[in-house]
């Protein structure tokens, strides 16, 4: 299977990196992981309405960019749905089993995801109801990844 992240912003601090750096090598033996990292608009608090649509458009028209277009996209928002991580690997066979082999996740920058990118996925998930850093997410998105990979394979990781 090849999975893609599409990352608004990039990770800068070294523990994450390392983490991120962990799993993707873990997940070579399973299928390929590519991370696409999209500029993160800046901006100064506080926004209008109009300024915030604004920020969310033009980093949801550049992660749209990156998008392939048949491929299976997960967005990342507080507001999707929660699934455990034997759900996320049920998930991954499901998609292949559509004949689907590219599946897309997408991590918004700090605003969130524009509607457009949250119309054009097919699934949007939450990994719980806090807010976490983008950065950390991307983290706990690889970690997840990986272990559904594990899942599907009956290999021991999963307890």
């Amino acid at each position: 299977m090849n999975l893609k992240i599409i990352a608004v912003g990039t990770v800068k601090e070294k523990y994450i990196k390392v983490g991120i750096d962990e799993y993707k090598k873990r997940i070579r033996g399973y299928g390929s992981l590519e991370v696409i990292e999209v500029k993160e608009e800046s901006f100064k608090e506080p926004l209008s309405s109009k300024e915030l649509e604004q920020v969310m458009e033009k980093e949801g028209k550049r992660i749209l960019e990156q998008v392939p277009q048949r491929s299976f996209v997960i967005a990342l928002d507080r507001l999707g749905e929660s699934l455990g991580s034997i759900e996320l690997a049920q998930k991954f066979q499901d998609i292949a089993l559509q004949g689907t082999n590219q599946v897309v996740f997408i991590i918004g920058g700090a605003l969130g995801l524009w509607r457009e990118v949250l119309n054009r996925s097919d699934l949007v998930v939450s990994f719980s109801k806090m807010t976490f850093p983008h950065q950390l997410i991307r983290l706990i998105l690889t970690e997840q990844i990986y272990r559904a990979l594990t899942i599907i394979r009956g290999e021991k990781y999963h307890k």
